[in-house]
């Protein structure tokens, strides 16, 4: 029997998927999804045996952006309403310890597309659409976008994305940067789940470093990020996962990582 809860959680050893749910809506946020999302990234944040998180959408799309019939009734109430488990949501992403993979396609706009930009790897359908489209409602970004565009395509791209609402069609996104692969439709989620069992297999203490030392190598010097480097290798010297890697490096065996 289909689900009708706006967010599917589904766990397959360490990897979760998290799929929005409200493919009549083309899986646009509304206040239930938001503080649904934001019930599971608190959750998952805490859970240690996480070693791979995959975001996704039923239907025909991804997520296509925020439910403007939130906004419509109240716009400012509606936009609190939304906005504050999506930050809370989005902040949980960024601080997470474990690579987050999005699975993309049909639309991606709006919010939709912030959230992709959040993850650390993007798996995008052929024939998917991208829009930012904020602006096409009179609104500024959202949930990360400003943050995350410019770093992601530089500074006069993501104005020329974000200000003039256009559409980008899968091959131009990965152009961009702005996924990592393009894959037939058929083959999206065999792909997907072939990476995050990789991800799930690989070295987890030090994929929290790595994204970490990455996400905030933009607003240090190098000094300093050179001192926080040292320190994030240090703390994996401590962990299994290094001195395995050396053990196998040197046996000429693939490393058995367990994520501590």
């Amino acid at each position: 029997m289909t689900s009708t809860a706006p967010l599917l959680i589904r766990r397959q050893a360490g990897i979760v998927t998290l799929q929005f749910n409200r493919p009549e809506a083309f899986n646009a946020l509304n206040v239930e999804l938001a503080q649904e999302f934001a019930a599971a990234m608190r959750s998952l944040s805490a859970d240690q045996g996480l070693r791979a998180l995959v975001l996704q959408g039923a239907g025909k799309a991804f997520i296509a952006g925020g439910d403007l019939a939130t906004l419509q009734a109240n716009p400012t109430q509606g936009a609190q309403d939304l906005l504050d488990p999506l930050i809370e949501a989005a902040t949980l992403m960024h601080q997470l310890h474990v690579p987050i993979i999005a699975q993309v396609h049909g639309a991606v706009a709006g919010a939709g597309l912030s959230l992709m930009m959040l993850c650390d790897f993007v798996l995008a359908a052929q024939g998917t659409r991208m829009n930012l489209a904020y602006i096409n409602i009179g609104a500024s970004c959202d949930i990360g976008a400003s943050w995350t565009l410019p770093r992601l395509v530089g500074l006069r791209r993501a104005l020329e994305i974000a200000m003039l609402g256009e559409n980008l069609d899968a091959d131009e996104a990965l152009r961009l940067g702005l996924v990592n692969r393009v894959v037939p439709a058929a083959e999206l989620q065999a792909a997907t789940n072939a990476l995050a069992e990789r991800l799930a297999n690989g070295p987890t203490q030090a994929y929290a470093q790595m994204r970490r030392l990455m996400r905030g190598g933009f607003e240090r010097d190098l000094p300093t990020q050179l001192r926080a480097e040292g320190e994030a290798f240090l703390h994996c010297a401590q962990t299994h996962d290094l001195p395995e890697g050396i053990n196998a490096f040197f046996a000429k065996r693939q490393p058995q990582f367990i994520g501590a």
